[in-house]
């Protein structure tokens, strides 16, 4: 019997998700999606919204109301009220998994107990503990909100005594944590998912480039070596063994100078750096998370196709109206999000550069830098 799918957000994630939901028809009859953005991306593509705060508890119970299975695209919902309307839905990845990843020092010392390597870090509750902490870790080291922080917004990197006090003021009272900083040679993640049947899958490792915190690039596979992918898959898969949670998961990770590799942090949800696999793989990642959170056996995740990733982003210069990109071209795919107002930096959708005929890595780089002068996003007027 098809279920009501509902879902906590409804940016381009949520949009993504419901359109494979639709492919899914015999599993999904309806989709709502709880977004405080009228008209939002997934709302565009056929959905039923409630417009109303992710955090907001009567829109949370209305949703669960309706729905016979809840999941998220963004993790900022209130794991408390998720809970207490578990007898109303099903909600994957659950409550528990998500209070875990929602508090960043929950989720490393939950990932630390379970002898997965994550950066040193303390906790602070004052100025004093910053200070503390740089003594301990040196610097440059890094101040992080513990909640409601992605794209690099949570974060600060301190580089001398005197940007201490900066740097905590610009937290105005959020919990924080210091992260001793990890000189990486390369950013990484694996999208992992993990059944309600305890089935675990994880995708090839991908390389990710940022753009002031703000990640660009997705290069799959990444250029790693054996020794590190299988590090890699190995995390990946202890991390989704002792999370128990149902669904697909972003892991993002920091390969260090000694060929090691470290957990910066996890996005219990389907992931920017994920979005690749709507043309270079058997399965999307969308496909996988619907799979995962309904308990049906997990697709294939085979790369087919060799495939770079790149985010269209608002231009820094203005904020308003926009004419989106115009680009064709064979094993190009352009997916906009359909947000209407460009802000700096904000995400407005992708490019996919795929290999299907077999172009390696390099060819595909060099397509997509002959490609960015038409990926810039100009003002409608």
């Amino acid at each position: 019997m098809s279920k009501i799918l509902g879902i906590i957000g409804g940016g381009q994630l949520g949009m993504m998700i419901a359109e494979a939901a639709k492919k899914m028809p015999g599993e999904i009859s309806e989709i709502i999606v709880l977004d405080p953005t009228d008209n939002c991306p997934a709302a565009q593509v056929g959905t039923t919204q409630i417009i109303a705060d992710f955090k907001d508890k009567d829109a949370i119970i209305e949703l669960a109301n309706k729905s016979d299975i809840i999941t998220y695209e963004i993790e900022s919902g209130d794991s408390d009220v998720l809970k207490s309307v578990e007898d109303k839905a099903e909600i994957n990845p659950s409550p528990e998994t998500l209070k875990i990843i929602q508090d960043k020092s929950l989720q490393k010392s939950f990932l630390q107990e379970n002898n997965i390597p994550v950066p040193e870090f303390i906790e602070i509750k004052n100025i004093e503990d910053v200070r503390i902490g740089l003594k301990k870790f040196g610097m440059p080291a890094m101040l992080k909100a513990r909640r409601d922080a992605y794209d690099g917004r949570g974060n600060f990197k301190i580089n001398s005594e005197d940007e201490i006090q900066t740097a905590y003021d610009y937290f105005k009272g959020q919990s924080l944590l210091l992260e001793k900083f990890v000189p990486f040679t390369m950013e990484v993640s694996v999208i992992a998912s993990r059944n309600t049947k305890g089935q675990i899958k994880t995708y090839p490792i991908v390389e990710n480039i940022h753009q002031e915190n703000i990640l660009k690039e997705t290069i799959a596979p990444a250029r790693v070596s054996n020794n590190i992918a299988k590090k890699a898959e190995e995390i990946a898969k202890k991390t989704m063994s002792v999370l128990k949670g149902a669904g697909i998961f972003g892991i993002e990770m920091f390969v260090t100078q000694d060929e090691n590799v470290v957990i910066n942090e996890i996005a219990p949800r389907v992931h920017n750096s994920g979005h690749h696999t709507l043309q270079s793989s058997e399965t999307s990642q969308f496909e996988q998370h619907l799979r995962a959170i309904l308990g049906l056996e997990l697709g294939s995740t085979k790369l087919i196709h060799n495939s770079v990733m790149c985010n269209i982003l608002g231009d820094k210069s203005f904020t308003g109206e926009y004419l989106p990109p115009n680009i064709s071209d064979s094993g190009v795919f352009l997916k906009m999000y359909g947000k209407k107002i460009s802000k700096p930096l904000r995400k407005l959708g992708h490019v996919n550069i795929v290999g299907i005929n077999d172009e390696s890595t390099d060819e595909l780089l060099e397509k997509l830098q002959s490609l960015k002068p038409k990926m810039v996003v100009k003002p409608y007027n």
